[in-house]
């Protein structure tokens, strides 16, 4: 018998069923497809600057518990219905982690947080997650990282995010192409734009690469290329970029048409210094800063859950509420920052 010399540090294959499969298992009704694809329309509006409601991406850092989840959705959306004249709320619904080494890798990979890597069980729960809050009328968005994963749920997200370790990568710009909703690309962990930039361009052409079908199959997967694409100022190498003059660097380089609204600015993360309390400032001096005629700002994210701060998963009994990743705001910090920013809009 020849030596075997693949798979060697492969314990084990785990057959997982079919995008398919699982959608016939976990319908989405009808008239939550017809949103989703409206929700999408309105925001590839606002991108072309035809739409003026400024799109608010908030919610927890990660989406780790069903009913923490589903109550701060709840809350949302009843926000999401009063201030939507002026505001396009979309909630936060972060299934998957990147780490810089090891850690919890998100619902999808460890639902039971406990490290079974049970990932037939996290695509299931993280379909039903994503049915139970569009069943609400609120639109979903996500940062995609495993190019799997879009299979069995990006009909029901309205938009998504390629994250800073992955805004570099060929995999995730091919990924993007393909994706049939906006995608926005954050900037490098070291603040470069050049890196998100490059990625725009990359998603916006055709593109083939190897994937799986609906039916689970490998296949060659061909794409159209993405137009609706933008990038995400999220600061880095220990300098914010959410200041007027980072946001005219950005204009400078990606080139846009002029009423094109290609700029969005994350409030945590670098432009917070990683303190989420710095949030609330962020995200009132960017409201500022469009007050004062800048047009090319699309929207802003926060990183919002029911109780402020992190958790460890090491604690238990976890914190009902609390994320288990980055710090976030509290919900009642939010609701006065939105209806805040709302009352303050020129638009």
């Amino acid at each position: 018998m020849s030596q075997k010399s693949s798979n060697t540090h492969i314990r084990e294959f785990e057959a997982l069923i079919s995008p398919v499969e699982m959608r016939k298992a976990h319908p989405a009704p009808n008239t939550v497809i017809d949103q989703v694809l409206d929700y999408r329309s309105q925001i590839r509006s606002a991108l072309q600057g035809d739409d003026p409601r400024l799109l608010v991406i908030v919610g927890p850092c990660s989406f780790h518990d069903q009913k923490a989840g589903l109550e701060y959705a709840n809350k949302l959306n009843k926000l999401r219905q009063e201030l939507e004249d002026k505001l396009f709320i979309i909630m936060r619904v972060y299934f998957e982690k990147p780490r810089t080494t090891v850690g919890w890798k998100g619902l999808i990979n460890d639902p039971h947080l406990d490290d079974s890597q049970d990932m037939a069980a996290g695509i299931r729960k993280a379909r039903q997650a994503l049915i139970s809050i569009a069943e609400l009328g609120l639109p979903a968005a996500t940062e995609f990282l495993d190019p799997i994963v879009p299979q069995y749920t990006s009909d029901l997200v309205s938009w998504a995010a390629i994250g800073a370790r992955t805004t570099e990568s060929q995999t995730h710009r091919e990924m993007a192409s393909g994706l049939s909703m906006p995608v926005g690309f954050k900037n490098a962990t070291d603040g470069s734009l050049d890196i998100a930039a490059n990625a725009m361009v990359s998603a916006q052409a055709p593109h083939a690469f190897l994937g799986i079908d609906s039916q689970g199959h490998t296949s060659i997967v061909r794409t159209k290329g993405n137009k609706d694409v933008h990038i995400i100022l999220r600061g880095g190498g220990g300098q914010p970029n959410y200041d007027r003059k980072s946001i005219q660097t950005a204009k400078s380089l990606l080139k846009a048409e002029p009423n094109a609204r290609r700029i969005m600015i994350d409030c945590s993360h670098g432009n917070s210094n990683k303190d989420y309390r710095r949030q609330p400032e962020v995200f009132e001096e960017v409201i500022e800063t469009i007050n004062q005629g800048e047009q090319s700002i699309l929207g802003l994210m926060l990183e919002s859950f029911l109780v402020g701060g992190k958790q460890s998963l090491d604690q238990r009994p976890l914190t009902y509420g609390q994320s288990v990743t980055d710090g976030c705001i509290d919900f009642e910090t939010t609701e006065a920052l939105l209806r805040k920013a709302h009352s303050s809009l020129h638009i």
